[in-house]
């Protein structure tokens, strides 16, 4: 994964800078459709260079992306193409802690991701990939490819801020839920978030007012829904899938 702008040929579309972005961020507050906002989303990407679009949530463990997607403009994938196993593009979304752009010198990932694949054979030399995190316990991304991206530093961390403030009107007009399929529940996230800090099960079942057995029964839900192996895996997990933080 590359931290770096890539740069390329010129292009006819108008490219964006920070202070385009800024004043588009501004703009989103006044949309009042999940429509409006992709549409923006969508507009915004291309702007910068982007040929194929992909907005979606980040799925849970062992679930599928389809009823988190948000919009899919990807050349001839569409919705049902990717109800299957989870493209690891979104594995790289979970590991990028800001807007990053991924040259097509990475051959692995070319061919474990389907979606980048797609976009390579399509002349996308370059991927951009905006996580969204600020919203936790959901997390979201979006994905852009294209030839190329001329984005410095800031304007990558511009973009960044961008794409959460459309996620955040996205939630304001009720077009995205808070919830994805497999979540943790308020107790199992408090229950994790204690063990997280150095609680013991008694510690946790007398601030909590409930039975040891009962906290196991929280953890051990937690660890399933992680798909963990024991309590270090599922608090470690519990914290990459925005379930708690510390």
């Amino acid at each position: 994964m590359l931290n770096v702008g890539v740069g390329g040929e010129e292009t006819n579309r108008k490219m964006m800078g920070a202070e385009d972005l800024i004043a588009g961020a501004i703009r989103l507050r006044e949309m009042r459709s999940g429509a409006q906002v992709l549409d923006a989303l969508e507009e915004t990407t291309h702007s910068l260079g982007a040929d194929g679009v992909l907005m979606s949530g980040i799925p849970m463990p062992g679930r599928s992306v389809g009823p988190l997607l948000l919009r899919v403009n990807w050349w001839e994938c569409h919705d049902e193409d990717l109800a299957g196993a989870v493209d690891p593009l979104f594995a790289e979304a979970l590991r990028a802690t800001s807007p990053v752009i991924i040259s097509d010198s990475s051959p692995g990932l070319v061919t474990e991701s389907p979606l980048y694949r797609t976009a390579v054979s399509h002349g996308a030399s370059a991927l951009l990939c905006v996580p969204v995190r600020s919203l936790q316990p959901y997390q979201g991304v979006v994905l852009a490819a294209g030839p190329s991206f001329s984005l410095d530093e800031f304007s990558l961390l511009t973009l960044g801020f961008f794409c959460d403030q459309a996620f955040r009107r996205l939630f304001a007009v009720g077009a995205v839920s808070p919830d994805r399929p497999g979540h943790l529940s308020a107790r199992e996230r408090s229950v994790v978030g204690m063990s997280a800090g150095g609680m013991t099960a008694s510690d946790i079942a007398k601030a909590l007012a409930i039975s040891q057995r009962t906290v196991h029964a929280h953890l051990q839900n937690a660890s399933d829904k992680l798909r963990a192996r024991n309590k270090t895996q599922t608090v470690i997990e519990a914290i990459r899938y925005g379930q708690i933080s510390l």
